[in-house]
Formats: structure tokens, C-alpha cells, sequence
């Protein structure tokens, strides 16, 4: 692991500059980050990513005829398209 000190408004660069993070305030304990990274890179807090890979590995190990159980959130009722009311002159 690299470990860089920084002071506010300085940044560091990941890659060939494509992803740069900028250390905007430090308050107590906590740290303020900016990051400038390119739509097609995904960022995240550590917890929401962990989060998510559990919520994955949870959905991955349901069984197939499991599923068939579940109904769905919405009444089929209102999948159907809102019925055309006619135009008034």
C-alpha cells in the first residue's frame, strides 16, 4: 500500500491522469475527497461495495425454483398502459 500525506487543495493522480483526487477539507477526524475519474469507472465507498458484493453473492444463491414463489411487488393491473381518454373539443 502507498501512503501519501496531502494537504487540502492538494491531489494525487491514479493511471496516466485519468483518475485525480483532490483532498478538499479536513474537519477532526474526517476527510474530504474529490474525485474526478471517467464515467465508465465505478466509485464507491468501501462499505457500499461490500454491501453490494454480499447482496450479489445472496441473490446468486437463491434456488431457481425459489423464485417461481415469489410474486411480484406491483398488481398486474397496473402494468397495463393507462386507457386513451378521449380528447374533449
Amino acid at each position: 500500500m502507498l501512503v501519501l500525506s496531502r494537504k487540502i487543495d492538494e491531489s494525487l493522480i491514479i493511471g496516466n491522469g485519468e483518475i485525480r483526487i483532490v483532498v478538499l477539507g479536513i474537519q477532526g477526524d474526517q476527510v474530504k475527497l474529490g474525485i474526478d475519474a471517467p464515467r465508465h469507472i465505478t466509485v464507491m465507498r468501501e462499505e457500499l461495495f461490500e454491501a453490494q458484493q454480499h447482496n450479489q453473492m445472496a441473490a446468486i444463491s437463491v434456488p431457481p425454483q425459489e423464485l417461481d414463489n415469489l410474486k411480484p411487488s406491483t398488481p398486474k393491473a397496473s402494468l397495463r398502459p393507462p386507457e386513451k381518454k378521449p380528447k374533449s373539443p
